[in-house]
C-alpha cells in the first residue's frame, strides 16, 4: 500500500525480513525470491519509510513469483490485476502461493496470493503472452523537459530533512533502488491545490541486465509511487497530512512494448476522478524515444479523518 505519513509509528529496527539497504550492491535483491516448493515462494521486504510493506513491492514480487512457474521462455506479462487487502508487516517475510490457472499455446495465467500471519494480504491475477505481430498505435507522448534538466525528488527530500521527524530521517532520506525526477514539483511540507496532473522521469539506479522480467518487476514496483498522490492535488493534500486515511486498494497494468527499466522513462499521470473517500488516477509511461511501452491505473482510499489529539 501507498500511504505514508510522517505522524505514524516510526520506523522498526531492520531484521532479516526488512533492509532498508542496498544489498551487495544490488537495489533490487529483494526482488530475488527464496524457492519454498514449485508454487510457494519467500521475499523479503524493503522498508522505504512508510511503517508498512511498500505496494509496490508486493506487486513486483508476486509477478516475479508467478513467471518464475511459467517455462516457455517467451512469455512475457502483458497484463495484471492486483487487490491490496491488508496492511503488510515489515518485520515478516511474505510467502507467495502461485495458482496455475492456464497455460495454452498463447496465453499463460496464474494468480498469486502474498501471505503474512497466515492471511492474505495482497492478491494479483497476471496474463502472459507470447510474442506476436499485429497492427499497431499509440496515444503521443507529453511534452516535458527532459530528465537531465530536473532535480531528483532524493536531492528535494534531503534538502528538507530538517523538516521530517528524527526517527524516520534516516529511512527517509536513505538511497532508492528508483530515482524519480518530477517535472511538477509538489511541496509535501506545504501543498497548494492544483490540477490532478504529474509528469514523473523514473529510472532504476543501477543496470538491470537483459531479462525483460526483471525490468517488468522493476517498472511495477515503480509503477506504484505518486499515482494515487495525484487524487489528492486538486485538495492540497498530501499523504503526510494528519486529517487523511490514505491506501492503495487495487493496482492494475499492462505492458504494451518491451522497454528498458534502467533507462528513462516518463510516467504521465491524471485523476479524472474522485468520489465517496475514494480517488482514481491512470498513467502511461513512455520511452524517451516517445514510444508508449506500458499503462497503469490504481484506485485508492482517501478518507477524510479527525486528526489524532495528544491527552
Amino acid at each position: 500500500m501507498t500511504s505514508q505519513r510522517l505522524d505514524r509509528q516510526p520506523s522498526r529496527p531492520s531484521s532479516p525480513a526488512s533492509q532498508p539497504a542496498e544489498e551487495a550492491g544490488d537495489p533490487f535483491g529483494f526482488l530475488e525470491l527464496e524457492p519454498m516448493g514449485p508454487t510457494i515462494f519467500r521475499g523479503r521486504n524493503r522498508d522505504i519509510g512508510a511503517g508498512r510493506i511498500y505496494g509496490g513491492q508486493v506487486l513486483a514480487q508476486a509477478l516475479a513469483a508467478a513467471r518464475r512457474t511459467i517455462e516457455d521462455e517467451d512469455r512475457d506479462a502483458h497484463s495484471l490485476h492486483g487487490y491490496f487487502i491488508l496492511e503488510g508487516d515489515l518485520d515478516v517475510p511474505v510467502v507467495y502461493f502461485v495458482d496455475r490457472l492456464r497455460d495454452g499455446r498463447s496465453f499463460a495465467t496464474r494468480t498469486v496470493t502474498a501471505v503474512q500471519h497466515g492471511r492474505a494480504i495482497f492478491t494479483v491475477s497476471a496474463s502472459f503472452h507470447k510474442t506476436e505481430e499485429g497492427w499497431a498505435h499509440q496515444a503521443p507522448m507529453p511534452g516535458v523537459p527532459a530528465p537531465e534538466d530536473l532535480a531528483s525528488d532524493l536531492e528535494w527530500v534531503r534538502r528538507h530533512a530538517h523538516l521530517i521527524p528524527p526517527d524516520r530521517r534516516h529511512v527517509l532520506t536513505q538511497d532508492r533502488p528508483v530515482e524519480y525526477r518530477a517535472v511538477e514539483p509538489y511541496d509535501i511540507f506545504d501543498p497548494k491545490p492544483r490540477p490532478p496532473v504529474r509528469h514523473i522521469w523514473l529510472k532504476s539506479v543501477r543496470p538491470l541486465g537483459d531479462d525483460p522480467v526483471r525490468h517488468q518487476a522493476v517498472l511495477a514496483y515503480a509503477s506504484d509511487y505518486g499515482i494515487l498522490a495525484t487524487a489528492l492535488q486538486p485538495h492540497g493534500r498530501t499523504f503526510h497530512d494528519p486529517s487523511l486515511m490514505a491506501a492503495s486498494l487495487d493496482h492494475c497494468m499492462w505492458f504494451h512494448r518491451p522497454f528498458r527499466a534502467d533507462d528513462w522513462l516518463l510516467f504521465a499521470i491524471e485523476s479524472p476522478v474522485a468520489q465517496g473517500a475514494r480517488g482514481f488516477a491512470r498513467g502511461a509511461f513512455f520511452a524517451r524515444d516517445g514510444t508508449l511501452v506500458a499503462s497503469a491505473a490504481q484506485e485508492g482510499l482517501i478518507r477524510p479523518v479527525k486528526p489524532r489529539t495528544l491527552p
